[in-house]
């Protein structure tokens, strides 16, 4: 400021050593869909394993009547900062028995062994995670969870890491060295003048992936996944390492709810394979990939009838069946009528029977004459339909059956004999010499012809 004012040449600055912390972190509120991202990170960890180093401190003793669940008395901050500059992340969780306490950056758990990080757990409650130098690679969440039998809970603080070469700037100069105070003066004024502060983007992950998959041959085969990121990331699939292209069987679909599908219909030989999802938005990319195998088309036959049904008469009150024998690939559906009438299901007279041979069965128990009608049963599979129709007649028992084709009419005949043996009676039996008179007698249900 006294450059500007007074001018380069009559001006000096002189380096005032400010606090490191006003240098060291600025905290920031995050947006709303950071946050919406942050709470789907602890819902997930909240109900997930995790690896137990042996380092943790052990849960203590504690009754299920006086315990206390995990809470957080003071929580995780969101901190902005540039590239080599050390951050801390402090929070204080109390509970009845001590919780343990575990930390992850973007859903995957820090392990206390690990150099870059400084993980400590003092008495009181208080939690820390500290990094000396933060690297671009630090960008990212931060989530501290606490269980004990008595349940757990989490919180989540956001780090951004600045680049601090952008726009002519330098990496920040160690301490002690001339200019180093000037130089974060300078990027404090290009900030003041309007510098656009660099967007922050959220790497792909997924959400939802389905496993491998078996389809059979002309079938629909869906695929779907879900997977949240920031920017919004590009979705592309791929059949063993080559792109798939949208055409007449392969659709690429997104639904309201964010659920991204690929459907394949119908389903051929050329479409089995590994099948690799590449999601990638401007932070990174990520993938899944499931086997799909599709089964051989079994050949289709249509319904054919081996056995047809046949006309029957049966007297009232005796039981029958009205039977028949169909084949067809795959095994086809059997449905029945009484003229136009469905039957659907069996009942405690009218029973449908069927077998893995192909024989169909209706079994009536005690028919009556309003048994009696047209009967038909119908075959059907995915290759065709087939029908057959025959009739049951019902007589009461002191008539005799109805006649299954016309009578013959028999023609005059000049022989009387000619005629008789045309109604059934033996003519050589009835000229032996020991026949008795009877042999030419004409039974009582026997039709006389004309010349008789």
């Amino acid at each position: 400021m006294a450059r500007r004012l007074l001018g380069a040449d009559s001006a000096t600055v002189f380096n005032v050593q400010e606090p490191e912390e006003e240098a060291a972190s600025q905290e920031y509120k995050v947006s709303s869909c950071e946050q919406r991202l942050i709470s789907e990170i602890e819902y997930r960890l909240e109900r997930s394993p995790v690896e137990e180093s042996g380092e943790e401190a052990p849960c203590g003793d504690a009754s299920v009547e006086s315990g206390v669940a995990p809470f957080f008395e003071t929580k995780l901050k969101h901190f902005k900062i540039f590239e080599g500059m050390p951050v801390t992340f402090t929070c204080r969780v109390t509970g009845n028995p001590k919780p343990k306490t575990y930390w992850f950056k973007d859903g995957k758990q820090i392990s206390p062994k690990n150099d870059h990080y400084s993980i400590r757990s003092d008495p009181d409650g208080t939690c820390s995670l500290h990094t000396a130098a933060s690297t671009l690679d630090d960008d990212g969440n931060y989530t501290i969870m606490a269980s004990s039998p008595q349940g757990r809970v989490s919180c989540t603080g956001r780090l951004m890491v600045q680049a601090v070469n952008q726009r002519g700037r330098s990496p920040r100069s160690p301490a002690g060295q001339p200019h180093g105070r000037r130089s974060r003066s300078r990027s404090r004024d290009s900030a003041d003048e309007g510098e656009p502060i660099q967007e922050r983007f959220f790497r792909p992950h997924f959400l939802q992936a389905p496993g491998d998959l078996t389809v059979q041959e002309g079938r629909l085969c869906r695929m779907d996944c879900k997977v949240s990121g920031l920017p919004t990331p590009d979705l592309s699939w791929l059949l063993d390492g080559k792109p798939i292209r949208q055409d007449s069987t392969h659709k690429m679909l997104v639904r309201e709810n964010g659920v991204h599908s690929l459907i394949i219909e119908p389903v051929t030989a050329r479409d089995a394979g590994v099948y690799t999802c590449m999601a990638t938005n401007r932070a990174g990319h990520n993938s899944f990939s499931l086997e799909l195998v599709v089964a051989a088309k079994e050949a289709h036959k249509p319904p054919v009838f081996l056995e047809k049904l046949q006309n029957t008469g049966v007297a009232d009150g005796y039981p029958v069946r009205l039977e028949c024998r169909v084949s067809g690939v795959p095994p086809p559906q059997i449905f029945w009528k009484k003229e136009n009438e469905s039957l659907t299901h069996s009942t405690d007279r009218v029973s449908l029977h069927q077998d893995n041979y192909g024989y169909v069965c209706l079994l009536i128990q005690g028919a009556t004459k309003d048994d009696a009608g047209w009967y038909t049963v119908s075959a059907k599979n995915e290759a065709g339909i087939v029908s057959c129709t025959a009739r049951l007649d019902v007589y009461t028992q002191w008539q005799q059956p109805p006649p299954s084709a016309k009578p013959k009419r028999v023609r005059p005949s000049a022989s009387r004999y000619a005629a008789l043996s045309d109604q059934g009676l033996d003519i050589r039996a009835a000229f032996q010499p020991e026949a008795s008179p009877s042999h030419l007698m004409l039974s009582p249900g026997l039709v006389e012809s004309e010349d008789l």
